[in-house]
């Protein structure tokens, strides 16, 4: 949904638009809450919901809403191989919600698109009703929401999207004793990532990060290989030393528990006081360092030397990446992304067939 919002806009300018999202899941499904397809008049479809088990079922609806302009609510369950009905091979199951978006929703999203551009966490809640309603909800606005609903508050805080409200109502949004049911799907800001060190791997890291949606930011003391021309992926590129820099994000309150700090350097001088900060701090979530078994022995040594206790560099994730047998920057950049996915969701890192249970892991609001 967050990369649809743009084309949306773009596309409203030609006339109404059929927007589908996941508003519900059970099990293993394929895609997590807020995933988005759009079909339009002219039959264009833009995006997935299911990777293809339901999508084509979706673009039928689709079509019905965008003629009658009432929104309908679909539900798929598993997928029988000897059945001719759609459902989901993965054995879970989705509730996916259909609505018309035209000229009337153009303030909203703009409105929405606006506060994720400038990292702001906002919320959007839709009624799951025929004629839906939408709400954009930012943070700056939380004493007028607290007076609506303390639910979308909790939902926007904990920076997750669900559902609200109860079943076969259409009462206004925001009657306390009678909600509709509410789809809440918010957009936090972005996870940071700060790589250490203005070279080839960076580069390669950098167009990979943001690629998942990291905003990044690359920092390193030497002008001459720190530009803005060299990391063209880059949100940031920032001539510093690492550790001062990273010091006073800290200080300022502009990093967290979702920062990401990867040391790529090699350069002891470098390395040792950015890591000092980075694994001091409790305000930043991952910390980790690039280099062989025999850079990592000496670095740690040189750690312990400047005073750092052992419980804080447990916290260093050195060498960085997983084993995949990388050597080329890109297979690097490749390494250390996996890793980042794999310690926020959860992972295991090991490869899906020696590891039980299901593969797609269960989301925030399931159906009931």
């Amino acid at each position: 949904m967050r990369n649809l919002i743009p084309v949306l806009l773009d596309r409203l300018a030609d006339g109404p638009v059929a927007l589908a999202r996941v508003v519900a899941t059970s099990g293993p499904a394929p895609r997590r809450l807020g995933a988005a397809m759009a079909v339009t008049a002219a039959g264009e479809v833009i995006g997935s919901l299911s990777g293809g088990c339901v999508d084509s079922a979706i673009v039928q609806s689709a079509r019905d809403v965008l003629d009658t302009g009432c929104a309908v609510g679909e539900r798929f369950g598993p997928a029988d191989l000897d059945d001719v009905v759609i459902g989901l091979t993965c054995g879970g199951e989705i509730e996916v919600f259909v609505e018309r978006i035209d000229a009337g929703h153009v303030a909203a999203l703009t409105e929405l698109l606006a506060a994720i551009t400038t990292g702001r966490p906002v919320a959007v809640a839709t009624t799951l009703t025929t004629q839906p309603v939408w709400r954009v909800n930012h943070d700056d606005a939380i004493e007028r929401l607290r007076e609506l609903d303390e639910d979308i508050i909790d939902l926007l805080d904990a920076g997750r999207s669900g559902i609200v409200g109860v079943d076969d109502t259409e009462t206004p949004l925001g009657c306390a004793a009678d909600r509709p049911r509410t789809f809440v799907q918010t957009f936090a800001s972005p996870r940071r990532l700060i790589a250490v060190g203005a070279n080839e791997f960076v580069r390669a890291l950098t167009s990979a990060a943001k690629n998942v949606g990291y905003h990044v930011t690359v920092v390193d003391p030497r002008p001459v290989f720190t530009t803005a021309a060299r990391f063209p992926d880059a949100d940031e590129v920032i001539v510093a030393w690492p550790d001062r820099y990273l010091d006073g994000e800290i200080v300022s309150g502009r990093t967290d528990s979702a920062t990401a700090v990867c040391v790529m350097t090699h350069d002891a001088k470098v390395d040792v006081p950015i890591l000092m900060s980075a694994l001091r701090s409790d305000r930043v979530g991952f910390v980790g360092a690039l280099g062989s078994r025999r850079t990592h022995t000496d670095r740690n040594t040189r750690l312990i030397e400047a005073g750092l206790a052992r419980d804080q560099i447990d916290r260093l994730r050195s060498p960085l990446g997983l084993d995949i047998g990388g050597h080329t920057p890109s297979e690097v950049a490749i390494s250390i992304l996996a890793q980042l996915i794999s310690e926020r969701n959860g992972g295991s890192g090991r490869p899906l067939r020696d590891v039980d249970g299901p593969i797609h892991r269960g989301s925030e609001n399931s159906i009931r």
